[in-house]
């Protein structure tokens, strides 16, 4: 097996395609978020709460789910990884301007 290298957001793109259908649903990707999420959830509840060992390998794959989901949904609103990317970085600059505080965290505008 040859292993692919995804040192950009574009090639992670191009590769998720091929598994994707031809137009990507905007509610099938939301959902699927939403369940690829709980697994993750699920794996630290077993590991904080009912004493199991963490499974990074298992983290690592579902945190994949989650990617391509987020990837897939990206895509059906005419978006990609990067401008998600961007958009959000942006927004943290202007609400933690110096870089995370828990004063601000707490007090910060809705």
């Amino acid at each position: 097996m040859v292993e692919e290298s995804f040192d950009s957001f574009e090639k992670y793109e191009e590769a998720q395609k091929r598994t994707s259908g031809p137009k990507s649903n905007l509610i099938n990707s939301v959902l699927g978020l939403c369940g690829e999420s709980g697994e993750v959830a699920d794996l630290i509840k077993k590991k904080e709460f009912q004493g199991h060992p963490l499974d990074r390998e298992k983290l690592v794959e579902e945190l994949g789910d989650v990617l391509w989901y987020l990837s897939e949904a990206a895509r059906a609103i005419d978006s990609n990884l990067a401008e998600i990317a961007r958009a959000n970085i942006e927004k943290l600059r202007k609400r933690y301007p110096d870089g995370f505080s828990e004063e601000r965290s707490i007090f910060r505008e809705k």
